[in-house]
């Protein structure tokens, strides 16, 4: 089992004459994911190098019409990513990945607040995010393919490249995943770690998660408590930025100490209060989960 993505994805890659569009779309199709359709407005009927099979269109809207497309992922240029959701959702996508970065925060409130009001059961992921990959079915987003093995260890992580770091890790001890999420780290982004902690507690396939978390904002320590009230699941995590300096911004647009929040003490003792084991260090996060499946 999986969540979000998989066998059944039938992938549009909005962007896909760029650069980056192009590149991460062969790499998808490589991988095995059903990429349908390639969106660039005033490119429809062009052929991509290496992606001659993919049809490309004007519009999200006849990815959907002549090509069945049921999910998107986002390689826009930052000023014109947040009109590519909204194209998105008004086309009927019901899962957006916006792989992106750099999108200015005013443009996600206002994609947020029409998300909200006119399109409630889109679920979104990202921006400035490596995408959600099922191992062995569905890679969507930027991540090495390669290290992903297919099991039943959920991953949620804001950091795109400690995702790849302990997946790795799981890996080389045996510990397949189930869905990897890279949810990104900027202020204002879709699914948040609740969502995920609670997909991937209603799916059977995954029968443990790791959780990556890193320093600013306090959606670790609002899922320390949804964990320890709703969750039966082993659950480990990794807190990123302990030795950041209080009010520098440490790589994520989200990942600044402010107001007296958001301190990796902090987001680390909510954890433990939670029952969830921490991991000391990065070189420890497939070890400590390891040590709780044994437990």
């Amino acid at each position: 089992m999986s969540v979000l993505v998989g066998k059944h994805t039938r992938l549009v890659v909005q962007g896909m004459s760029g650069a980056a569009g192009a590149f991460h779309a062969r790499q998808m199709v490589e991988y095995g994911t059903n990429v349908v359709a390639g969106v660039t407005p005033g490119k429809g009927g062009a052929k991509v190098e290496g992606l001659e099979q993919v049809p490309m269109f004007d519009t999200v809207d006849e990815a959907v019409q002549k090509a069945g497309a049921n999910a998107t992922v986002i390689y826009v240029p930052p000023p014109f990513a947040a009109d590519a959701i909204l194209e998105a959702a008004a086309a009927g996508m019901k899962l957006i990945i916006t792989i992106t970065e750099g999108i200015p925060a005013r443009d996600m409130i206002r994609v947020k607040n029409v998300l909200s009001n006119d399109y409630p059961d889109v679920v979104t992921v990202g921006p400035n995010c490596p995408g959600v990959i099922t191992p062995g079915e569905c890679k969507v987003g930027i991540m090495p393919g390669y290290i992903h093995k297919p099991g039943k260890i959920g991953v949620v992580s804001r950091s795109g490249t400690l995702t790849y770091e302990v997946v790795h890790q799981l890996s080389a001890l045996g510990l397949g995943q189930s869905t990897a999420i890279g949810i990104g780290g900027d202020p204002v982004k879709g699914l948040d770690h609740i969502e995920c902690l609670k997909l991937f507690a209603e799916d059977p396939g995954t029968e443990a998660i790791f959780m990556i978390g890193e320093i600013g904002g306090d959606s670790e320590e609002r899922a320390a408590r949804f964990v320890k009230e709703n969750i039966k699941k082993p659950v480990a995590a990794f807190i990123a930025g302990q030795t950041a300096p209080p009010g520098k911004r440490m790589g994520h647009a989200g990942a600044i100490i402010s107001g007296g929040k958001g301190a990796a003490s902090d987001k680390i003792a909510a954890l433990q209060d939670a029952g969830i084991a921490v991991a000391a260090t990065p070189a420890e996060m497939g070890t400590t989960l390891a040590k709780v499946l044994k437990k």
